[in-house]
């Protein structure tokens, strides 16, 4: 029906970069907005990035500057773009979209680590 399939995770450095990917299949439309949520040991699953249907984003302030958003519409993929990575940043990285009727779909989730 409906699969996000992510990519892009791995270890990276402390000031290294990264570069998430989602890509959305199956019968979707009229996406309200697509995200990215992270989730690290201990904490609580919280919101990253959000791009709305009209291209409007959003960001948690602990990633503001450092972080993009971005999207394909034809493709339906949704992409991260991180950058002055921190070990702060690490965590399970998941993509969402938000669909007609306010349906949620989930990535599987992909791990981001920064450490020396």
């Amino acid at each position: 029906q409906v699969q996000l399939v992510e990519s892009g995770g791995g270890l990276v450095q402390p000031g290294g970069s990264l570069r998430l990917s989602c890509a959305a299949s199956g019968s979707i439309f009229s996406i309200y907005g697509m995200g990215w949520y992270r989730q690290a040991p201990g904490k609580q699953r919280e919101l990253v990035a959000v791009i709305s249907g009209g291209g409007r984003t959003t960001y948690v302030d602990s990633v503001k500057g450092r972080f993009t958003i971005s999207r394909d519409s034809a493709k339906k993929m949704v992409f991260l773009q991180m950058n002055s990575l921190k070990p702060e940043d690490t965590a399970v990285y998941y993509c969402m979209i938000t669909t007609m009727y306010n349906r949620d779909y989930w990535g599987q989730g992909t791990q981001v680590t920064v450490s020396s």
